[in-house]
């Protein structure tokens, strides 16, 4: 029996990806979970509500994905904008607004950047109260996905709510701010801050935002244990301090439910972008459907392959992309997802074939530039699944695409960048190819084993076969041992006859 699965792990990870969608470092959200401990501990806090902090400071930008479009829209880019807001999000509107604003539409025109900023001043806190309401509704529902307990979904609630009923979404004021959400909002800041303009910028953040972000009895025990605060800001291995502080007793996941946690990963990677909600679902069945014999393994790196999507601003400037920048961060999207998904144990065999969906056979992918002979099977099905769904994308100034004209599109990217026989599976998965229209080769061979089977009969070593049909030396060593299986017979001599007597040669 499978043993049960590690939350904590996932939630973790999840915090990673939500470090790049708000602009942060990698292991930010898990500093500050180190920091929402120690406050806890300072101020005698109840084991349920740690429970609750440590929850509560990895999930807080669940959320993040869900305004994404939105701040984008608001302005030009919604990471710069996070990364902007992030040292002053409880500091007084003054400040916020002086800090905030020279980065709306920062890296535009000026005619374009000045158009941002005075939308920005007409409906910045409407829009962004609105994108807050987005974020913290997103949140609370992935988490219920998650199986978190309500008391730590009500703080995600109310995750920027203020002491004095100016945060968002709902205005709340006080104790009617759950103690969770009010401890994380002050331990998030000491992290950032304290990265930013060191100890006495924290302090004198504390003291400036008592009474009004932050509840004045925790900014006083923040205050009077500073040090240790600090200290636990500049953990130097947060992901295993973090795992050895999760509250006991350790909560689990069971293992028929690794598809629903990682189908929480590809919605909250999707919302990024409108026109790609459910695209990361579609890959995972394309590719499941398209090789059956390691559905389960591909349709799980479908589902948590774009994680690091999430590092990727959502430019918005009249529907086209960025600068060369931008690309630059689009192309570094599978590094991140494998970044992330390498940290859980669970999730680690999927992080290597996650990298590898934008390869291409001729090396012309990224982000490694992988060719041929590096691209196992497994990837190259993956491939051709996400670059199928991103044919069907609907995308501005370009007409919506039927699955027969994407179809036709992605044959003809094929040669020479994508697997011919990966490119036919899934379509047959899609079912706008039908699998018969080929031979019907016996035995149940593919057209590519039929191919491995002439060579080998010809005498082609493993090393022969994968130069000539450009793959690894280890999918032609698969290809073969399936081949030897389907036909019955475990000799080349044999294969020989075999493929003499059906006139394959």
């Amino acid at each position: 029996m499978t043993p049960p699965l590690r939350l904590a792990e996932f939630i973790a990870a999840i915090s990673l990806a939500t470090d790049l969608g708000m602009g942060q470092p990698l292991e930010q959200g898990l500093r500050t979970c180190l920091v929402a401990l120690e406050l806890a501990d300072s101020t005698g806090a109840s084991p349920e509500t740690h429970a609750e902090v440590y929850y509560t400071a990895l999930l807080r930008f669940l959320g993040c994905t869900a305004d994404a479009h939105e701040s984008a829209e608001l302005s030009g880019d919604d990471i710069s904008l996070r990364a902007a807001i992030a040292p002053v999000l409880g500091a007084s509107p003054v400040r916020l607004l002086r800090t905030v604003l020279p980065a709306v539409g920062a890296e535009f025109p000026a005619g374009r950047r000045a158009a941002l900023r005075a939308g920005f001043l007409a409906t910045g806190p409407s829009r962004m109260r609105a994108g807050v309401r987005a974020h913290c509704e997103a949140a609370e529902m992935l988490a219920l996905r998650l199986e978190i307990a309500q008391g730590t979904r009500a703080a995600l609630a109310a995750a920027f709510e203020q002491w004095d009923g100016r945060g968002f979404p709902d205005g709340l004021r006080s104790e009617a701010i759950p103690l969770p959400a009010r401890m994380v909002a002050v331990a998030r800041d000491v992290e950032v801050i304290a990265r930013l303009g060191g100890r006495d910028a924290v302090a004198d953040a504390l003291r400036q935002r008592a009474g009004h972000a932050y509840d004045p009895r925790l900014a006083a025990a923040a205050l009077a244990h500073l040090d240790g605060l600090l200290e636990a800001a500049q953990a130097e291995q947060p992901w295993d301090a973090v795992l050895a502080r999760e509250p006991l007793p350790v909560a689990e996941i069971r293992a028929d439910r690794l598809d629903t946690v990682l189908a929480v990963f590809a919605d909250f990677a999707d919302l990024k972008d409108p026109v790609r909600a459910g695209f990361s679902r579609d890959v995972a069945l394309l590719a499941a459907g398209a090789h059956s014999d390691e559905g389960p393994l591909l349709a799980r790196t479908g589902l948590a392959e774009d994680l690091g999507r999430v590092a990727v601003p959502s430019r918005f400037d009249g529907g086209r992309l960025g600068s060369p920048a931008h690309y630059e961060r689009l192309r570094l999207h599978p590094y991140y997802s494998e970044r992330i998904l390498s940290r859980v144990r669970t999730t680690a065999p999927l992080a290597k074939l996650a990298s590898l969906h934008h390869e291409r056979l001729d090396g012309s992918g990224y982000y490694r530039g992988s060719a041929g002979p590096e691209l196992p099977w497994e990837a190259r099905v993956l491939a051709a699944a996400d670059a199928f769904r991103e044919l069907l994308l609907e995308v501005p100034g370009r007409p919506a695409r039927t699955l027969a004209q994407a179809a036709d599109a992605l044959a003809s990217v094929a040669p020479g960048r994508l697997d011919r026989d990966a490119v036919d599976a899934v379509l047959a998965a899609a079912g706008v190819r039908d699998r018969r229209t080929r031979p019907a080769w016996p035995a149940g061979l593919t057209e590519r084993e039929v191919e491995v089977l002439r060579l080998i009969c010809r005498g082609a070593t493993k090393k022969d076969v994968a130069v000539a049909l450009t793959i690894s030396p280890s999918t032609a060593d698969h290809h073969i041992r399936h081949i030897y299986a389907k036909i019955g017979v475990s000799s080349r001599a044999a294969a020989t006859l075999f493929a003499v007597e059906r006139d394959l040669l």
